[in-house]
């Protein structure tokens, strides 16, 4: 009768320590598996969709892509066409990564010239994203990937258009 006891408790007690080996381990596989997964701002970072229908002509909207800024322009009529524009029906865009190509500034857009201007060393872009020649930025403001969709852009997805300005060597 006490062999029996003892083999019980055995068992009992080797069955109680599986059990805990099984808890802990799936703890850390689940707990290692997080840490391998990309966090959820990075995932959404993706791909970002934008309704350029409320634009307001002459006024820059800022939207976040994979931690840069977006500049996005509705141009007036006076402003000057350019290839680099984003035309959705009859209106024309300029859309770009906001950061300086010279060392990454953020410029301010001047609604009264039309110009994006770094202040960091002087960099002047045009309301087209086009650097002025004899100053700091060795290129204009890059364009992300992007998708039209009726009034909506998808930034991240590389549409006919984009690949449109890849062709032409209007984008890098």
């Amino acid at each position: 009768m006490e062999n029996q006891q003892k083999e019980r408790r055995d068992f009992i007690g080797m069955a109680l320590g599986a059990t805990a080996l099984v808890g802990i381990g799936g703890g850390l596989g689940f707990a290692a598996k997080r840490t391998w997964d990309p966090l959820p701002s990075v995932k959404a970072a993706g791909f970002t969709t934008i309704d350029l229908s409320t634009a307001k002509p002459n006024e820059l909207v800022v939207e976040k892509w994979r931690g840069k800024p977006i500049f996005i322009l509705k141009k007036t009529a006076e402003m000057e066409a350019n290839d680099r524009d984003l035309v959705i029906g009859t209106d024309r865009f300029h859309m770009s990564i906001g950061l300086c190509t010279h060392l990454g500034c953020i410029p301010a857009y001047k609604k009264d010239t039309h110009v994006f201007f770094c202040a960091c060393h002087g960099g002047v872009f045009d309301a087209s994203g086009i650097n002025e020649p004899g100053l700091p930025p060795p290129s204009p403001l890059e364009i992300p990937p992007f998708k039209i969709a009726g009034t909506k852009i998808t930034l991240g997805e590389e549409g006919p258009e984009y690949k449109q300005m890849m062709a032409a060597g209007l984008t890098v």
